[in-house]
C-alpha cells in the first residue's frame, strides 16, 4: 500500500471515530477496552496523534515522550480530538517524501512509517469507539478493508513482536499459523513487497499467511507457510486483524488452542 493511501484512510478513520464517540458520548463504556469510557479513549488517541505529527512536523530524530492527557471533557474535548487529527493528516500530507524523523519499526521511510502506523492507530481506536454505540466486531470487521487489514496484521506480526519487548514466547519451540481467508497469498506490505514462500501456490490460493515461531526469544515471523504448525487462526481479514488486536474472538482456531490463549493473555503491545 502506498503512504498516500494509509493517509486517505487515517483521515476517514479518525472521522469516523470522533463521529461514532460523538454519537457514544463521553460517560459510555468501550467493551473493546474495559478499564475505559470515550473520553479516556479520545484522550488517548488525541495525545498520540499530536505526539506522530510532532516527529514529522518538526523533524525530530530523538525519541521523546507523549504529553499528558487533557483536563477536557464533552465537545470540548471532542473539538480538541479533531483538532489534533486534522493537524496529523495536513503535516502527513504536507511532509516531504525524504522527511529525517525518529521512528521504531523497519520502514521504506520514516513518512511511509508514520502514515501506516497512524493509520491503523486510528482504526483500532475506531473499532474502540463503534463498540461504544453497541455495533459488533462481526459488523466493525466488515467495514475494514481486506488489504489494508492483512497489511495491519502484517505490521502486528513483523513489527511489534518481532522486537525484544514482546512477552508472546514459550519454554519449548511451538509454530503458530496466521491465515486470512479473504485476500491473496502475496501481501504488499508498507515495509516493502513480500510474497508467499517458495510453496507459493496453494497460499496464494487460500490467503494471506504468516508463520510465527514462538520460544523463549522473541517470536520470529515468516511469510509463507514455513512447514506444520501446531496451531492456526483463520478467518477474514478483517476480523483477524481485530482479533489479533484484543479486540474480538478468534473467527477459527485449529490444533493447539493454548496458543491462542497465550496471545490474548500476552500479546498486549507495551
Amino acid at each position: 500500500m502506498e503512504t498516500s493511501e494509509f493517509i486517505r484512510i487515517l483521515d476517514r478513520e479518525g472521522r469516523a471515530l470522533a463521529d461514532a464517540a460523538a454519537g457514544a458520548g463521553s460517560d459510555a463504556k468501550v467493551p473493546t477496552c474495559p478499564e475505559w469510557q470515550v473520553r479516556d479513549l479520545l484522550r488517548h488517541t488525541g495525545v498520540v496523534h499530536r505526539w506522530a505529527a510532532s516527529f514529522v512536523a518538526e523533524a525530530r530524530t530523538a525519541y521523546h515522550q507523549e504529553d499528558g492527557l487533557p483536563d477536557l471533557d464533552g465537545a470540548e474535548l471532542l473539538e480538541w480530538f479533531r483538532e489534533g487529527h486534522r493537524r496529523l493528516v495536513d503535516t502527513l500530507a504536507s511532509a516531504p517524501p525524504d522527511v529525517d524523523c525518529w521512528h521504531f519499526l523497519p520502514a521504506p521511510s520514516p513518512l511511509a512509517f508514520w502514515a501506516r502506523r497512524q493509520a491503523h492507530e486510528t482504526a483500532v481506536h475506531r473499532a474502540d469507539a463503534e463498540s461504544a454505540l453497541g455495533r459488533t466486531p462481526e459488523e466493525i470487521a466488515a467495514e475494514i478493508g481486506a488489504d489494508f487489514a492483512a497489511d495491519g496484521i502484517d505490521e502486528l506480526l513483523s513489527g511489534f513482536h518481532a522486537r525484544t519487548r514482546s512477552r508472546v514466547r514459550t519454554e519449548r519451540p511451538r509454530v503458530l499459523r496466521i491465515r486470512t481467508t479473504d485476500t491473496a497469498g502475496t501481501t504488499d506490505t508498507a515495509a516493502g513487497a513480500r510474497t508467499a514462500d517458495a510453496t507459493g501456490a496453494d497460499d496464494a490460493a487460500d490467503g494471506a499467511v504468516w508463520t510465527v515461531r514462538l520460544s523463549p526469544e522473541p517470536p520470529v515471523t515468516e511469510r509463507g507457510t514455513g512447514g506444520e504448525a501446531d496451531s492456526e487462526i483463520a478467518g477474514p481479514a478483517g476480523r483477524l486483524y481485530l482479533a489479533l488486536w484484543n479486540r474480538s474472538p478468534f473467527p477459527e482456531v485449529t490444533g493447539d488452542a493454548s496458543l491462542a490463549a497465550l496471545w490474548r493473555e500476552r500479546s498486549a503491545v507495551i
